[in-house]
């Protein structure tokens, strides 16, 4: 069976909960997409594939890229400070106090 609900939400700051990985959720899948581009990022037999998945505008270090996660490998990012990922302007507005509110969709 496969979970109807989403713990995160479009627009939220996550982090993941081993690596150094910290992201804005742009899109969710409520379980593994067969893609093949991310199967082999997800071929780890632990992962339940019936949870969302999560594409992140993420960063990690001096690196940024989109990223695709379990919600098992999420939690809330509470640290405020802001996601430096080039692509922020395309989808969001951010606000004064730094919530990234949801634009539109433009990648596929």
């Amino acid at each position: 069976m496969v979970r109807m609900d989403a713990k995160f939400t479009i627009g939220q700051v996550t982090r993941h909960r081993v690596y150094d990985l910290r992201g804005v959720v742009f899109d969710v899948d409520l379980s593994f997409s067969e893609q093949e581009g991310w199967r082999a990022i997800t071929m780890d037999a632990r992962l339940d594939k019936k949870q969302p998945f999560y594409y992140l505008l993420a960063e990690c270090g001096d690196s940024s890229y989109i990223a695709y996660v379990p919600e098992q490998n999420l939690v809330a990012d509470a640290s405020g400070e802001p996601v430096k990922h080039p692509d922020i302007g395309e989808l969001f507005d951010v606000d004064d106090e730094g919530s990234y509110r949801y634009r539109g969709r433009i990648f596929q």
